[in-house]
């Protein structure tokens, strides 16, 4: 028996130079250790020797046993030291590589609306959202554009196809008539948000661009009140004085009604492609609410007034930072962006 262990410890060592892989190995293990291995084989006839016999060869078996296992445990570790190597090595670092990590930026319009929102809030004003697909009745039969009037030509729209009932909204003026239905009287809200019209780009016209639409009702409010708003509007926003001026202007929701203008800050009032050459930049129309407008709303207006603008935010960034084509907010030019 103790030839046969010898046997067996000189196959074992032959076959081991073969084991290439820890799959291998541990075939290879069960085949020499196993309960049905090649050295249990062996000890199961054992019981057949002698007192002393058995001393012997079960001292022989049980160092020999130990010996393997340990040469099968050293030959795992060696191939678990070499995978995890690789594994380093696949993954490894260059700490000498440049690395550059690119933050994002809040875009120019949303930073702007954010300090506006928060102007206003300060007021007592709410900020309020509406649908961005608006029915033709919010977009214009409400705010006193009833089919066919003329003033429909002022705005250029965008009408679903198969839907001539629904619309891109032209303005945010719509969630004046929402709001009012809602709440009731008095109110303050402003509505920042995106309008869609169907025209030809230049330096200063978008076919999608960003309103602040803005509305105050409440007992005897009059164009006093308005101009006071618009003042702590201007000046909040730009941190000085700003040459403004307000002149009538035609809009059927709104009677009276205005145009603000401000003297372009991209020219200083010189004339440039951003104020057409004339040396003012219409920022903001405005007027005390249409009496029609606060009936659909479901406000009396025989107790109830109040005034009303609709802000271009894009124009009024432009004139924050010096842009001077409107264009690029929506370009998606990251060399236009990095720069707020």
């Amino acid at each position: 028996m103790a030839d046969k262990l010898e046997q067996v410890y000189i196959n074992f060592q032959k076959e081991l130079g073969a084991i290439k892989d820890l799959k291998s190995l541990q075939d290879f293990e069960v085949k020499y250790l196993g309960r049905k291995g090649e050295l249990t084989k062996i000890l199961r006839g054992i019981s057949e020797l002698s007192a002393e016999e058995k001393k012997l060869i079960g001292e022989k078996a049980n160092n020999l046993k130990n010996e393997m296992a340990g040469i099968i445990a050293a030959k795992k570790s060696e191939f678990q030291a070499e995978k995890y190597s690789g594994l380093a090595q696949s993954e490894k670092i260059d700490v000498t590589v440049p690395y550059s990590r690119r933050v994002g930026h809040i875009h120019p319009i949303s930073k702007i609306r954010i300090e506006l929102e928060q102007l206003f809030r300060s007021m007592g004003f709410m900020v309020l959202d509406g649908p961005q697909l608006e029915s033709d009745w919010y977009n214009f039969e409400a705010l006193n554009i009833p089919e066919h009037h003329p003033a429909r030509d002022m705005q250029d729209t965008f009408y679903l196809a198969d839907n001539a009932e629904w619309v891109l909204r032209t303005h945010t003026s719509p969630v004046q008539v929402r709001a009012m239905q809602k709440y009731g009287a008095p109110l303050r809200a402003i509505v920042p948000g995106r309008a869609f019209r169907n025209e030809a780009t230049d330096a200063s016209h978008e076919h999608t661009f960003y309103q602040i639409e803005g509305l105050m009702i409440d007992k005897d409010i009059s164009i006093a009140n308005l101009v006071a708003v618009m003042k702590e509007l201007l000046s909040g926003i730009f941190q000085r004085d700003i040459e403004v001026r307000l002149r009538p202007g035609y809009f059927p929701f709104v009677e009276p009604g205005f145009e603000l203008d401000i003297k372009c800050l991209i020219c200083a009032g010189k004339g440039c492609s951003v104020c057409k050459h004339n040396g003012w930049v219409e920022l903001l129309p405005c007027g005390l609410v249409h009496p029609n407008v606060l009936k659909y709303g479901g406000i009396d207006p025989k107790k109830w007034t109040g005034f009303a603008f609709g802000l271009g935010l894009d124009r009024l960034v432009m004139m924050r930072y010096g842009i001077d084509d409107i264009r690029y907010f929506h370009s998606g030019d990251l060399r236009f962006l990095e720069q707020f």
